[in-house]
């Protein structure tokens, strides 16, 4: 029997070291930082691979596994036919007792609205911040006006090392905005 941990984060800007802490036991984990909402997690698919008959796998919290009800019932199935236990610490979830089970199955549903919610939030938030005037993405890197002078630059014989230095852009953008053929007007 090994103990296996799996600790996951969406992105790289967040820290699994909690998750890593609470994990310190387990023999062998399987850090990822990945969307939950990607089962095509490289860690995630080495862990599954490694996983034997009377294994325990360890995670912090259901939703570290998966963000959909679908997909942890699907984890839970892969990780009964190979005999493996799961365990969720800080749930207190364990899969081989009827309560486990029972609070797998609700908590995996709350997981699930837990993250609709979020989701629907930053939808909110996106839109509130679109009616105040707040743009999103990157900002352009040449106004329309210099636009217009890098195309007339280059039909002027100007080399491109010499746009890119007066305007201080990199080598790709300046033949992107060379490369688009729609008319631009000052207004």
């Amino acid at each position: 029997m090994t103990k296996v941990g799996y600790a996951r984060v969406s992105s790289t800007t967040q820290n699994l070291d909690s998750q890593l802490e609470k994990l310190k036991n387990c023999e062998k984990i399987f850090k990822e930082q990945l969307s939950g909402t990607n089962l095509n997690r490289p860690q995630f698919k080495k862990m599954m691979d490694f996983l034997r008959e009377g294994d325990v796998l360890y995670v912090t919290k259901l939703d570290r596994l998966a963000r959909n009800t679908k997909d942890l019932l699907n984890i839970k199935h892969l990780l009964e036919q190979k005999s493996v236990k799961l365990i969720v610490t800080d749930q207190g979830i364990d899969t081989t007792t009827p309560v486990g089970n029972l609070l797998f199955g609700m908590l995996s549903v709350y997981a699930e609205f837990e993250n609709d919610l979020r989701k629907e939030n930053q939808r909110d938030g996106i839109f509130t911040a679109r009616n105040r005037g707040v743009t999103f993405g990157r900002k352009k890197s040449v106004s329309t006006e210099q636009f217009l002078e890098i195309k007339k630059m280059r039909d002027d014989g100007f080399l491109i090392k010499q746009i890119m230095e007066k305007y201080k852009i990199s080598k790709a953008t300046t033949y992107r905005i060379l490369s688009m053929q729609k008319e631009i007007t000052l207004e």
